[in-house]
């Protein structure tokens, strides 16, 4: 399997014709979310940086979950992206964009990618990348791990797979990145011109989440039990609940589950 080193070189020059730039490549990081956050609590301007990381040690998921994975086995980066303008309430379309963003890319590779509401791109129902939003003033740093070449006895995570598994071992993570920061990119204009309709109907074109049965379980272990029937123009899922639509933003909750009962 290929484990060549990104090529920063070719990133640099082929975001100049995005919004983003390179902030750097780094061999070894805990997180590259927490590193542009504590960049921007510092006072740096990190608004369209992006920092890859070679290794991520300490990788973080949502409320708190850690994971790690091999060297050079996964792209592994953090973008930061500028929400002045852009209304509080649309600020959670980000990681379900970014999701987007990687499942249009990998479906150009054949590979049959969907959505998970709302920060995981599944295939197959196992997970092939993870996506986590965080906020830091007027900027909303949005981490991305996605597995490249991960074996199966590599996976963070059992209910994970990676494109290596899928049959496609000679991906190129440097031109691979290229393609999902250009995608990324593209729907961030769309965000950024209000087009959330647009939006919201390639998320459900591609959504594994509607049309099923899940618990959605909030914060103090109250939860939500029903059909999920779509995503609303502000990217937030509705539920049928015994006859009731109930609305859930993704800040709002702690697990989206599937639901047996």
């Amino acid at each position: 399997m290929d484990r060549s080193p990104l090529d920063a070189d070719v990133l640099r020059g082929v975001l100049r014709a995005t919004d983003f730039r390179l902030y750097d490549v780094v061999e070894e990081t805990g997180s590259t979310n927490a590193d542009l956050i504590a960049r921007a609590a510092a006072g740096e301007p990190i608004a369209g940086a992006v920092l890859l990381a070679e290794h991520q040690t300490a990788g973080r998921g949502r409320h708190g979950r850690s994971w790690s994975a091999p060297p050079r086995s996964q792209i592994s980066m953090s973008v930061a992206v500028h929400a002045t303008g852009v209304p509080p309430q649309a600020w959670g379309w980000l990681p379900l964009l970014t999701g987007l963003a990687v499942a249009q890319t990998v479906r150009e590779l054949d590979v049959d990618a969907g959505l998970k509401w709302p920060n995981d791109v599944l295939v197959g129902g196992a997970k092939l990348a993870g996506i986590l939003a965080e906020v830091s003033g007027a900027v909303i740093v949005v981490g991305l791990g996605l597995n490249v070449s991960l074996t199966a006895d590599e996976l963070p995570d059992p209910n994970a797979v990676s494109l290596s598994m899928l049959g496609h071992d000679d991906v190129d993570r440097t031109a691979l990145a290229v393609l999902v920061l250009g995608a990324m990119s593209e729907r961030v204009a769309q965000w950024r011109d209000g087009d959330s309709a647009a939006l919201a109907a390639d998320y459900r074109a591609m959504s594994t989440t509607i049309g099923t049965r899940v618990r959605a379980i909030l914060p103090g272990d109250a939860e939500i039990v029903g059909i999920a029937t779509g995503i609303d123009d502000s990217g937030r899922l509705l539920i049928d609940d015994a006859g009731t639509e109930v609305t859930v933003a993704a800040g709002d909750i702690t697990h989206l589950r599937p639901a047996s009962d």
